[in-house]
């Protein structure tokens, strides 16, 4: 009996022994070892956390012969962190000095780390006081394409750059529509109804900032035509909110995963999307080997995306400062830069996995140093598009402008989509414009949401933190564009005649 059963139990010990066996030599320690101990939160993917934990584990034991224990703690994406983080300091008695267990907070956007910086839960950062020369023009700028890539008292710093972009599958956009996409515009065409890939705002600040920016695109067309007055904005913001009904109307989806749009866009279940910059470069590099053209294009829209940072902070109370501290610092050495986009492999770059991120130091952009990129001819700071973020646009409204976009597109989507199918599907045979269209005209109503209304109202509304109030205004906001929807759906339906 005790035969039959040989092999199989030969296969498990194998199994179990593979990764034992083949574990390669490491300065970082397993969980619950080590001589020394950091504990970060981060909505980086695990490559990142690998890459960077074992290159700072051995720089740490180079400087200090001590092994060290790195705990990464990944509860979702940034708007997940910022909750756990909001979560422990109100336990801990707000800004309790015994801090709330975790040393760093590493990745995600500049309004999350603003609204914890405001609210004096990050110290100071040593590096700027110890290598001030780093934060020259030359090398780290103080605000680039109209982001901050500093906090002006040192309580956060960028790591790395980003783009958000337009990610689309070559095939399935010349069966659609035949011309390959370069603007947000290009998301609205009626022909991708029903195979744009989007992410929710709600659950991603990467995703909120994009959609911020087509609006801004928007606003500052109108602005540069007409000059700034309240009318221009208000033109300008109702342009922004048209563009992205249409292309939520477009959607097949809100996604809370941020491959999963790129992942989809390259297998042809989606035909474009919005994606990160080092996503779609990643997977258009994963589809194009052995000299074969990648079916899936990442692009940068046409002066409609800045450059923004992913900053990383210490938290107050941290636990292990002094190690935090040189973490950070180890990050914006040219050592850590370079992990951002040497190839896996190759001197300075990671061991196992190129990372594909645009580092933010301006001096690692070398001829000697771009050979060995991942990327490069990703110049981020020779080719920035043009575009320049205009903070007092919509920056007060980050937070708004979520609760906007679930009110005006995700809770509604049902209606949404049905009105803008039987608007295309009717819109006659001079295919008119659907904005000229009755049909058109009610779906793009947004006299209810005006910019005035969002600044004067809705931004201080969410800013009060009182989530039922803010539930019960966004649920009458979304009733009007419910019912905006199912009468465009029925305009459409009869003819949409003017």
């Amino acid at each position: 009996m005790m035969r039959r059963f040989l092999p199989i139990l030969l296969l498990l010990a194998a199994v179990i022994a593979a990764p034992i066996l083949l574990r390669r030599d490491s300065d970082l320690a397993e969980i619950g070892q080590g001589d020394d101990r950091l504990v970060i939160i981060t909505p980086h993917n695990e490559s990142i956390r690998s890459e960077f934990g074992e290159a700072f584990a051995k720089h740490w034991k180079a400087k200090t012969g001590r092994t060290l224990n790195i705990e990464w703690q990944i509860p979702g994406g940034t708007s997940e962190i910022v909750r756990v983080i909001e979560s422990r300091f109100t336990a801990a008695g707000e800004i309790g000095k015994a801090g709330v267990g975790i040393d760093i907070f590493f990745g995600g956007g500049e309004p999350e780390f603003n609204g914890q910086a405001a609210k004096g839960r990050f110290v100071p950062l040593a590096v700027f006081q110890e290598q001030p020369g780093w934060f020259a023009d030359s090398v780290i700028p103080r605000t680039f394409t109209g982001e901050n890539f500093y906090e002006a008292d040192h309580l956060w710093v960028g790591t790395c750059l980003s783009q958000m972009g337009i990610c689309y599958n070559r095939d399935s956009i010349k069966r659609l529509r035949q011309l390959p996409l370069r603007k947000w515009d290009d998301l609205a065409d009626p022909a991708l109804a029903g195979y744009v890939a989007l992410g929710d705002p709600t659950k991603s600040g990467s995703v909120n900032r994009a959609y911020e920016m087509m609006i801004q695109e928007k606003m500052q067309q109108v602005i540069r035509e007409k000059g700034d007055s309240p009318e221009a904005r208000e033109e300008g913001w109702k342009q922004g909110l048209n563009l992205l009904q249409a292309m939520a109307a477009n959607a097949r989806y809100f996604t809370d995963s941020a491959s999963k749009v790129p992942h989809d866009v390259a297998q042809g279940d989606a035909a474009a999307g919005t994606c990160i910059d080092f996503y779609g470069r990643s997977f258009e590099e994963s589809l194009s080997r052995r000299g074969r053209q990648s079916r899936l294009v990442w692009t940068a829209p046409l002066g409609g995306t800045s450059v923004s940072v992913d900053p990383i902070a210490i938290l107050k109370g941290a636990p292990n400062e002094a190690i935090a501290q040189e973490f950070v610092t180890y990050v914006l050495s040219k050592e850590g830069q370079l992990m951002w986009n040497v190839k896996a492999g190759q001197p300075g770059g990671p061991r196992e996995t190129a990372l594909r991120r645009l580092p933010l130091r301006r001096d690692v952009y070398t001829t000697e140093n771009l050979a060995r990129f991942s990327d490069p001819d990703a110049l981020p700071y020779e080719r920035s598009g043009g575009f320049q973020y205009q903070r007092e646009l919509t920056g007060p409204a980050f937070r708004a402008l979520q609760q906007v976009f679930r009110a005006m597109a995700i809770d509604p989507h049902d209606e949404m989509k049905d009105a803008w199918v039987a608007m295309r599907n009717n819109a006659g045979p001079r295919q008119r414009p659907l904005a000229e269209t009755a049909a058109g005209q009610a779906f793009y109503d947004v006299s209810h949401l005006s910019y005035a209304r969002l600044m004067d109202e809705i931004v201080p509304l969410v800013g009060k933190r009182d989530p039922l109030a803010t539930s019960r205004e966004m649920a009458r906001i979304s009733a009007t564009f419910r019912a905006n929807y199912q009468r465009a759906a029925a305009l459409a339906t009869k003819g949409g005649a003017p």
